[in-house]
């Protein structure tokens, strides 16, 4: 197990984004464009987070599952993993891979609760057997470098204790599982975007800082520019787009 991202598997695999972005010739097949695809990945974060709210588990093992799914999809296609299963599967497995395991009934129990859509009828056997293909899909390599911890040590060496601004900040982390960021960036590079979109909005100076640690700004600023053009482009996203991506799944 690497002790350190640089030297770790995830940083060797890390990817460009006109690779994160190829759909797999099976899904083309049933009409998912790019779009779709990252709908899809977008609906199958909000339902990982949603059962993870229920089976009450920590934010952590949240990014966890999504970063298993987001890198599963960079392999298989939807239509070997199907996304209403997957999700579940990766809260499931981050779980066990965070030491604070859930069991797959419970999990089972609030599918059943959130989704009364037959599509989302699944039972234990079903989560077993797909752990094993989300296994295989991620190389059995099962350690994630998020960007909480590189956040936690840049903030009070940035100066910031203002609790609203760390909010700010927090909260901004959390929502770049909504993308695929952490398929492509190394982690202390997304969480110093968080901090430059914080300090923006809360117009806290932090040129200095920045400048003092000598990182690629140019990049920084651009993942900045990828949050800040997510959210206004979240705004038109409708539960009908979701819906319709995901049927095309179902045809045939």
């Amino acid at each position: 197990m690497a002790a350190n991202f640089w030297t770790s598997s995830q940083c060797k695999q890390l990817l460009e984004q006109e690779e994160v972005d190829v759909v797999h010739p099976l899904d083309k097949e049933r009409g998912i464009t790019v779009e779709d695809f990252k709908l899809i990945k977008l609906h199958t974060a909000n339902y990982i987070w949603k059962l993870a709210q229920n089976v009450k588990v920590r934010q952590r093992v949240v990014a966890t599952a999504v970063t298993y799914m987001r890198r599963a999809y960079t392999r298989k296609s939807m239509m070997e993993l199907d996304p209403r299963l997957v999700g579940p599967t990766c809260l499931y497995l981050a779980t066990k891979a965070e030491e604070c395991t859930v069991q797959a009934r419970l999990l089972v129990f609030y599918i059943k609760k959130l989704y009364s859509d037959e599509k989302y009828r699944y039972e234990i056997k079903d989560i077993l057997e797909m752990e094993m293909k989300i296994l295989e899909a991620l190389n059995y390599y099962l350690v994630v470098f998020h960007p909480y911890r590189p956040l936690s040590q840049l903030l009070p060496d940035a100066g910031i204790s203002d609790i609203s601004m760390m909010h700010v900040t927090w909260g901004l982390i959390n929502d770049t599982y909504k993308m695929d960021l952490i398929l492509i960036h190394p982690p202390h590079i997304i969480a110093l975007a968080c901090i430059y979109i914080a300090s923006v909005l809360k117009e806290k100076d932090t040129t200095a800082w920045f400048e003092e640690l000598r990182v690629d700004m140019n990049l920084v600023k651009n993942i900045s520019m990828e949050i800040l053009d997510f959210y206004d482009n979240h705004k038109s996203i409708t539960e009908e787009k979701i819906v319709t991506a995901l049927n095309k799944l179902n045809k045939g």
